[in-house]
């Protein structure tokens, strides 16, 4: 009894907590299949019927099933080179010791610093020069450059704890650099992969600003984040097509997350028993 009197404040923070995620889950849900007159009249009431009418008008007007295959090309291929480059960098500054290592590192923790938008007018001058403007080539290299900073940071601490001894066994059986980063550093560091793989993926898929900017509006080009607000109208917005349409984008969303998470709770634990 006296342990669940000194857990209740908690046990009320953490139902409080649920309530202000749950709320505004179940109306952006239960909007997704109501009108705009059953929106504003009975905000919180369950829809009369949960037809797709919605979500076929959404998918639709905005041309969303392109739209999600731009983002997906643009999102995985981003991914692959943010992985590509970070593992490298992180696996030289984990096994190296002397003052450059630590400066490089120090350089790399300052790129959380640089505000996203203070980079868009020096990006749109580059991606001219490079005549890759209003292209999705140019969104693919940009991205992982946005996304070093994070993924060498999370990546470094991972490798540092993986022993030395693995390493010199490996090196004794006549494995090169690049095997013993494959074979011992990076099964022994999936959880930080894949942390790095789920923080990214959301970055990348709701990044808006810079592919409004870079790809433009071209139905054939634009990524969900630009083609969403085509369902915004000046006359009248349908609200219940534009949530719709919000939650047709959240899915991949979604079925990333659940596949990624359990390695990405592994990681929370292990860094929380290593404190």
């Amino acid at each position: 009894m006296k342990l669940s009197k000194r857990w209740l404040p908690a046990h009320v923070l953490v139902w409080s907590y649920a309530a202000l995620l749950i709320v505004p889950l179940y109306y952006f849900l239960a909007s997704a299949f109501k009108t705009n007159d059953e929106i504003f009249a009975h905000p919180f009431a369950l829809p009369t019927s949960f037809g797709s009418g919605n979500f076929r008008t959404a998918f639709d007007s905005a041309d969303l099933g392109l739209a999600v295959v731009n983002s997906a090309l643009v999102t995985v291929l981003a991914l692959v080179v943010t992985l590509a480059l970070a593992l490298p960098a992180a696996f030289a500054l984990a096994r190296s010791t002397g003052r450059l290592a630590s400066l490089v590192e120090q350089v790399f923790s300052l790129g959380f610093l640089i505000p996203t938008f203070a980079a868009l007018f020096p990006t749109f001058l580059l991606a001219a020069a490079t005549g890759l403007f209003h292209t999705r080539t140019f969104m693919v290299l940009f991205l992982p450059a946005t996304a070093m900073p994070l993924s060498v940071v999370i990546l470094v601490q991972f490798m540092r704890t993986v022993p030395r001894e693995m390493e010199e066994a490996a090196r004794m059986d006549g494995a090169s650099t690049f095997a013993v980063l494959r074979h011992v550093y990076v099964p022994m560091c999936v959880p930080g992969i894949a942390t790095v793989l789920l923080l990214n993926f959301l970055t990348f898929w709701n990044e808006y600003l810079y592919s409004l900017v870079i790809i433009g509006p071209d139905p054939a080009q634009r990524t969900v984040q630009v083609a969403l607000p085509t369902l915004k109208s000046i006359t009248g917005t349908d609200y219940g097509v534009l949530t719709a349409g919000t939650v047709l984008t959240l899915v991949p969303v979604w079925i990333v997350y659940t596949v990624l998470q359990r390695r990405m709770q592994q990681a929370l634990v292990s860094g929380a028993v290593k404190m």
